[in-house]
């Protein structure tokens, strides 16, 4: 595989950053994955992060070098992160649960497959069109969509959700796919922090006119201003498939010479106690991330040889 990724998670006019990004890879497979830990509920950051550790365990551990079942594994894996929050709740004895949505997308052989749960998106831009798009499980996408067969009369509880994970209830997790590839094609993942002040045109206009190192940062500040003092918490993930950009540049990733056996993540490993998680995750970070990993890839390829 071959490609190109950028990600930014800003603060934004919040207390503190309850977003969680990230990506993992082996040879053949790529996972790439967002969280959104959900206000009102108690430990958001813990809820976000510990699904995306959740994801990039299980992606490990099935993925030799590729997943036999893409989407099940995305189905499995969701459920299984639903299920770590739980359990989690219950080893604290906290008298709610912590909640997250969830956005995943697996790049295998030249097809693209996703899963999500809540309101955190995927966006599928090709050339300067959009071809995918999650539909948000909230109460505003659902009358949307139901108008479109009956007559729907005064909405409400726009910005409710219907599900997400760690809820009392069994999740909804939607799942898609496969989508064949083409060379240039770009998946952008973001919470409802980008996607609630910058418009679909807009985001797909920014993405399909730039590179990703410029498209990500680009996204993040006009959500920042347009949300003002109060934004929320703004995250974005992208990606190009068999990018034209430079494959070993700072944002470009090929997994060409990788062994059977090796894995890379920019996905933390496990929370540090209970201390508190990063604020704020910036591309420095993130470089300093994919540097570790590419030095794990070279000492590993030199054993082997």
């Amino acid at each position: 595989m071959r490609f190109a990724v950028y990600q930014i998670s800003r603060k934004g006019g919040r207390e503190k950053n309850e977003d969680r990004m990230g990506y993992c890879y082996t040879r053949d497979s790529g996972l790439f994955a967002l969280a959104d830990g959900m206000g009102g509920h108690p430990e958001g950051e813990v809820a976000s992060q510990l699904a995306l550790q959740t994801l990039s365990a299980l992606f490990q551990r099935e993925a030799k070098p590729r997943l036999a079942e893409p989407l099940r594994f995305l189905n499995d894996a969701c459920v299984a992160a639903h299920h770590q929050l739980l359990r989690y709740a219950t080893d604290k004895s906290l008298i709610d649960t912590p909640r997250t949505t969830v956005v995943g997308c697996l790049l295998q052989g030249n097809a693209a497959y996703w899963a999500h749960c809540g309101d955190s998106r995927l966006y599928l831009v090709r050339g300067d069109k959009l071809v995918a798009r999650t539909r948000d499980h909230s109460y505003s996408e659902l009358q949307e969509t139901m108008s479109r067969v009956v007559p729907i009369g005064e909405r409400f509880n726009r910005n409710v959700l219907f599900t997400c994970l760690g809820s009392p209830g069994k999740p909804v997790i939607d799942t898609a796919g496969p989508l064949l590839l083409q060379p240039g094609d770009r998946v952008l993942l973001c919470s409802d922090g980008l996607w609630g002040t910058v418009p679909d045109t807009e985001i797909v206009g920014v993405l399909s006119s730039r590179p990703v190192s410029d498209a990500v940062p680009e996204l993040v500040e006009r959500a920042l201003r347009a949300g003002g003092e109060r934004s929320d918490n703004v995250t974005v993930l992208a990606v190009e498939w068999e990018s034209a950009e430079d494959a070993e540049g700072p944002v470009g990733i090929s997994t060409q010479a990788l062994g059977d056996e090796v894995f890379a993540s920019t996905i933390q490993a496990s929370l540090a106690g209970d201390a508190a998680l990063p604020d704020e995750l910036d591309e420095a970070e993130i470089e300093r991330s994919i540097k570790e990993i590419n030095d794990a890839i070279q000492r590993s390829s030199q054993r082997k040889k």
